[in-house]
């Protein structure tokens, strides 16, 4: 039954575009948005359990990851345009954050004791590690005089291209590694597995649909932070960054209830190091086609909750056992992060 109704409810996401385009209010527009990007979500996720079927869990979560991210890089863009860089910076720093200590630590807590692949795991943690010491270059002169002063985004530039060159060389490895794990596997696909074609078609859908949710949703945000009272920052990081995050959160989950740990793990892990070496590169090089380029010049708030988390997570996945302790304690690890934001303010 609850399969059933996760598939009608599919009809929000058409139900709040053209209630977008109608010109509905913006809570309700928000409440709908936010009730659409549930299903799709799982669509998502459900979408790459199958196409993991025949690819093996390693390039099962970078897929989930890859078309789960598309709506974190819309929505940076977005945000770009309209000229507003904190809601940039702090949507992309809560995303690493929420998909490393949020998401993680949920499917820890649902799955219970499970295997994890911790080589593919500490890479990428790795280079989240990576990309913060390289977020000092802009960030430390940031902190003085004005952080979006256009010098401090040329100096992002470099930074991106390291990152996105980092992304092409671990990515392309760990794919061929992937690739020849499942081969030596032998393990082959269950007989009610999508086809991997079907698999994909279903994730191009899916998050083209999630992107055109998010966007009605960012739209809606304004409303939303004045009715809660919270800071812009604030809004984005934890708000932006969990509309953002809405496929990586179901997709995780659902798979993490099936007991697919190690599929769970490389979706949240792999989210967060794409956001880190791929979405905030690409977007500080696209942002030089508006007005406004971006500095990648972050808050130390954000800086050390990004670290701090990706060291947490290093601590909990070494040992390649999956615990629900450990689950906890990452959640518990987001609510302070998550307070951190809060209390940090805009800048």
């Amino acid at each position: 039954m609850p399969r059933v109704l996760l598939w009608g409810s599919l009809v929000l996401a058409p139900i709040a575009v053209a209630a977008d385009a109608l010109g509905a209010s913006k809570t309700v527009l928000f409440a709908l948005a936010a009730c659409a990007l549930v299903p799709l979500a799982w669509l998502i996720g459900e979408s790459t359990e199958h196409a993991a079927e025949h690819t093996g869990p390693g390039i099962g979560g970078f897929l989930n990851a890859s078309f789960g991210n598309a709506p974190e890089l819309i929505i940076a863009l977005l945000a770009v345009e309209s000229g507003l860089p904190n809601v940039v910076r702090g949507s992309l720093a809560g995303s690493v954050v929420s998909n490393l200590l949020l998401v993680l630590g949920i499917s820890l807590l649902v799955a219970g004791r499970g295997r994890l692949d911790p080589r593919s795991l500490l890479v990428q943690l790795g280079i989240v590690l990576l990309a913060v010491v390289l977020f000092l270059v802009p960030a430390i002169p940031g902190w003085h005089g004005n952080p979006e002063r256009r010098s401090l985004a040329l100096v992002s530039l470099p930074v991106a291209a390291a990152l996105l060159a980092v992304y092409a060389v671990v990515t392309i490895a760990g794919l061929r590694r992937h690739k020849r794990l499942h081969a030596e596997s032998g393990d082959e696909a269950h007989e009610d597995a999508w086809s991997l074609p079907v698999s994909l078609a279903a994730l191009s859908a899916a998050t083209l649909a999630t992107a055109f949710v998010s966007e009605i949703l960012v739209h809606s945000l304004d409303a939303f932070a004045h009715a809660v009272g919270l800071s812009e920052f604030a809004v984005a990081a934890i708000v932006v960054a969990a509309v953002g995050n809405a496929a990586e959160h179901g997709g995780s989950i659902v798979i993490a209830h099936r007991g697919k740990t190690e599929l769970a793990s490389e979706i949240a892990v792999s989210s967060s190091a794409q956001v880190a070496v791929l979405v905030v590169p690409v977007v500080a090089i696209a942002s030089f086609a508006f007005k406004n380029p971006l500095p990648l010049a972050f808050r130390p708030v954000e800086l050390v909750a990004m670290g701090g988390a990706a060291l947490l997570v290093v601590a909990c996945v070494a040992g390649g056992v999956a615990r629900r302790g450990a689950g906890a304690v990452l959640v518990g690890a987001y609510l302070l992060a998550a307070l951190s934001f809060v209390l940090a303010g805009d800048r």
